[in-house]
């Protein structure tokens, strides 16, 4: 896939039960290859593999350019070879709702206890209905960026987010 990528980002409330809304999850592990000016990431989930470049971020961090291209495993555990550590190990769970999909990551290792959901849209300005375990935007928030949060990890700045988000 190609081209301009709008999404919202939200933390999840831990109150809520997202999992037994889910129709699939899966767990993911990624990691990040140096480059100046984009973000190029090295994706390994389930038994495929993902090439994704990203470019920098227009509109507060709702929209982006976005080249994705799925690769063999073979390629994408070599590819994580060049990947700086640590990598993001996450379980992400798919949650449709009235007509959009919220991808939920729950992190582990030095990002545990955070859990984010995100969902992609036609336009920045498009509506959607929210499910009830949505809490904050952090759409504009570059900490909770996967990138971000290699080199920044939450475990490091947990406590200035609300205890109901961590």
């Amino acid at each position: 896939m190609s081209g301009l990528e709008i999404e919202r980002k939200f933390l999840v409330r831990k109150d809520r039960n997202f999992r037994e809304m889910a129709s699939s999850s899966s767990r993911i592990k990624q990691g990040y290859i140096e480059a100046r000016g984009a973000t190029v990431r090295v994706r390994i989930r389930g038994d495929k593999g993902y090439l994704t470049i990203k470019g920098p971020s227009y509109d507060g961090g709702l929209s982006r350019y976005e080249f994705e291209k799925e690769i063999t495993l073979n390629e994408a555990e070599h590819l994580m070879k060049l990947c700086v550590a640590p990598v993001i190990d996450k379980t992400r769970y798919l949650v449709p709702f009235e007509g959009h999909l919220f991808e939920v990551d729950e992190f582990y290792g030095d990002n545990d206890g955070l859990v984010t959901a995100e969902v992609e849209l036609k336009s920045g300005d498009e509506p959607f209905a929210k499910p009830d375990f949505l809490g904050p935007e952090v759409t504009a928030d570059r900490r909770f960026r996967n990138a971000a949060l290699r080199e920044n990890p939450f475990k490091l700045w947990r406590e200035q987010i609300p205890p109901a988000y961590r």
